[in-house]
């Protein structure tokens, strides 16, 4: 049986919200009117920042990530990239060291954190927004939600890591079919894909995605940040890489109250 956790709070740091119901936190995308670009800097540091604090919190145990208003996200700011301001001004150095320090340390940030990470679609999801989904663990769409890896659209590519992460998604067939059209992928054909696992109605997909979140954190944190680190490893790593990491991962896991007491309860049920 899982503690009940802290109790329910809602911060704001700059355009994200966190909210904090037991040990499950909420994260949303709050710039609506903007619909949810995440390459400004505040965004940027905004991630950064808080998958580096639930690391260090074994209390967070699941995060929902969505955005706020119509839309998932829009990725890149592209009234910014039309006048060349932010991450898309300067010279090409300039331009690279702009992609290395800023949007891309969001994807170096999802990749390290070791809290499973959903992502709650409850809109479009287009350039840098779709590769964000594609960033986390599980992923739910709402029926209003459509995905666009549409770099090749506006005649750049994915510069945020979205052609290692939706590879990884969809396959490589799938997801050279979406890199090289920019096409949109509605929510039903995603569901067909295994791009997401559930595609529910507008009004459902929190409560959806809170459902979810619970039956992940009701788990020892241990073994679900170790269960994800496996589950990344295996995708980089032969099978002996794999048996050597989840052996000895396994020993830790072994050692710990969590699963003594697991263990206890499962004989006790057993002997009634």
């Amino acid at each position: 049986m899982t503690s009940p956790g802290p109790e329910a709070t809602t911060t704001h740091d700059g355009p994200l919200r966190v909210e904090r119901d037991g040990h499950v936190e909420t994260w949303t995308i709050d710039l609506p009117e903007q619909r949810n670009p995440i390459s400004g800097p505040d965004v940027v540091a905004a991630f950064v920042e808080h998958t580096a604090r639930v690391d260090r919190d074994q209390e967070v145990r699941a995060v929902i990530l969505t955005g706020a208003g119509s839309a998932f996200s829009a990725g890149g700011n592209v009234h910014e990239m039309a006048e060349r301001r932010g991450m898309f001004s300067g010279a090409p150095y300039e331009q690279r060291n702009g992609y290395r320090h800023g949007i891309q340390q969001i994807p170096l940030a999802l990749r390290r954190c070791e809290v499973p990470l959903i992502a709650a679609v409850n809109g479009p999801a287009v350039g840098a927004g779709c590769d964000l989904a594609m960033m986390c663990d599980l992923r739910i769409a709402s029926t209003k939600a459509f995905f666009a890896e549409s770099f090749v659209q506006l005649g750049i590519i994915p510069g945020d890591g979205g052609a290692w992460f939706l590879t990884r998604a969809i396959g490589p067939a799938r997801a050279a079919e979406m890199a090289l059209t920019g096409d949109r992928v509605d929510a039903a054909t995603a569901l067909e894909w295994g791009l997401v696992s559930q595609v529910v109605e507008p009004e459902a997909l929190l409560d959806t995605a809170r459902d979810l979140a619970a039956r992940v954190a009701k788990n020892p944190p241990h073994a679900t940040r170790m269960a994800k680190k496996l589950i990344q490893e295996s995708q980089q790593r032969d099978l002996e890489g794999v048996l050597e990491l989840s052996a000895a991962m396994q020993a830790i896991s072994h050692h710990t109250q969590a699963h003594t007491d697991a263990v206890q309860a499962f004989v006790e049920r057993t002997r009634r």
